[in-house]
């Protein structure tokens, strides 16, 4: 299961972590980790675009983000990531789980 972890100050999002297999497929062929990665790719992408200077952090099976700035615009996209990452477990249950952590 993916365990996607995002993290909340003053009913903002600020970040995020990711971890996990969703199980669905065999590792290289499972379409809920594809989509989930491809998801955060482009989120990471859009922080750094919009100038939010993202703070990433990559390790094994697991990512990280925060953002300690441009609060408005990069608490908007990070909604759009938890967003597609519902959708998502909407159309694949029991693949990802969701949690909100205050910080």
């Amino acid at each position: 299961m993916i365990s996607a972890e995002f993290y909340e100050t003053k009913g903002k999002l600020t970040g995020f972590r990711l971890s996990g297999h969703a199980g669905f497929a065999l590792n290289g062929r499972d379409v809920v980790c594809a989509a989930v990665s491809s998801a955060v790719q482009l989120t990471v992408n859009l922080l750094d675009d919009f100038g939010c200077s993202p703070d990433v952090k990559v390790g094994d099976n697991v990512i990280r983000c925060a953002v300690g700035n441009c609060a408005a615009e990069s608490s908007k996209i990070l909604k759009e990531l938890k967003r597609h990452i519902e959708a998502i477990l909407e159309e694949f249950p029991k693949t990802i789980k969701i949690t909100i952590s205050e910080v």
